[in-house]
């Protein structure tokens, strides 16, 4: 009997959760050495990440971020293609909104907001298009212009709000506030417009923009003839060109939307909390996108799932470095570090042996 591929819900749902749980329990052993109990601290880190309003609104929150950026990672991957400037692309997509919504003060909040959504959009997506261009038609590497575009992101950013956009009269690193119908709404507040009570935390709108994107990139790949060529680049560019694919132009529209869903990650920030754009606003949330795409197997719905994996551990290593002084915050990078070890570096590692078992169980071979 020919061996088959193994069913979805195996690979993309039950190797990841393995891959997780081996990657707590390493973190475990490690907390264990430092003469803590990893049973405790994990109770205290799901608890203060899930076991209260104030904890669930600030892990949807980094969530939020988290979901942006790992889409934004896996339309790349679908395409053949790594990018890892979703920093550099988010820190301009803050940009963008800032400029549209300092520049369009007078306009209404309808008309406001969706442009400053727009323009975190447009400028994630403007700033990939160098490498993109590179990628496609020079053949530069991906990896290596989106790493300087990161840097060049940076600089850009430390100059414009220590020159030309800082706020009058202030010692920050930090533009002029945005008038209120620039800013999303809370969901504390949005759930008083239904007279329900909500603990104030930094979640907003822009979750379910995320949500909402994780739906249309899910279309958008499986369901779409776009979706389609970029799938088809990203298997096999040869087969792309016989089918009557360009795959540079695959190449550039792909990146371009990986960079717009890059800049979107600004909305939760800049738009969601802050009012303003200031200095290192992503920390590090495009980097951890790569991680949350590859934990998803660059399925949405696995993105999702992965995201809130790693909010529950900003939220709860928050908490339980407050608990346990003697787990660090340095300790949690180590957890998130496992995490991103297992599931990415090492995600195969136990494929061959479920595959088996799944094998054994189904009496049907399958390929891992």
């Amino acid at each position: 009997m020919s061996a088959r591929p193994a069913p979805l819900w195996l690979t993309a749902g039950v190797v990841p959760l393995v891959n997780v749980a081996a990657a707590f329990l390493a973190a475990g052993l490690v907390i264990a050495l430092i003469g803590e109990n990893p049973l405790e601290a994990l109770q205290i880190m799901l608890r203060g990440a899930l076991g209260s309003q104030y904890g669930l609104g600030y892990t949807l929150y980094y969530t939020t971020s988290f979901i942006f950026t790992g889409l934004a990672v896996a339309v790349a991957f679908h395409a053949g293609h790594f990018n890892i400037g979703g920093e550099g692309q988010a820190l301009m997509g803050g940009l963008g909104a800032a400029l549209v919504a300092l520049s369009l003060p007078f306009l209404p909040w309808p008309i406001l907001l969706p442009l400053c959504v727009l323009g975190a959009a447009l400028a994630g997506a403007a700033w990939v298009l160098i490498p993109a261009y590179l990628q496609a038609y020079r053949g530069s590497h991906i990896v290596i212009t989106t790493i300087m575009f990161n840097f060049l992101a940076a600089t850009l950013l430390v100059y414009l709000l220590v020159g030309p956009m800082k706020m009058a009269g202030s010692m920050a690193p930090e533009t002029a506030r945005f008038v209120p119908g620039a800013t999303l709404p809370l969901m504390n507040q949005m759930a008083a417009w239904f007279g329900l009570t909500l603990t104030r935390t930094p979640l907003n709108l822009s979750f379910v923009f995320a949500i909402l994107a994780a739906i249309m990139v899910w279309v958008l790949i499986w369901r779409t003839r776009l979706g389609y060529a970029i799938r088809t680049v990203g298997a096999n560019p040869d087969a792309a060109v016989y089918a009557g694919i360009s795959p540079a132009r695959i190449t550039v529209i792909a990146l371009l939307i990986s960079g717009g869903l890059a800049g979107l990650m600004a909305t939760n920030e800049i738009l969601g909390v802050q009012g303003r754009l200031i200095n290192e606003f992503t920390a590090g949330a495009g980097f951890v996108g790569i991680a949350v795409a590859l934990m998803g197997r660059g399925h949405p719905f696995g993105i999702v799932l992965a995201a809130l994996l790693f909010g529950v551990l900003y939220q709860g290593g928050a908490e339980l470095a407050f608990d346990k002084p003697k787990i660090t915050r340095e300790m949690i990078i180590v957890i998130q570090g496992f995490v991103i070890l297992f599931a990415g570096a090492l995600e195969m590692m136990f494929a061959d042996r479920i595959a088996s078992l799944y094998q054994r169980f189904a009496g049907q071979p399958v390929s891992a």
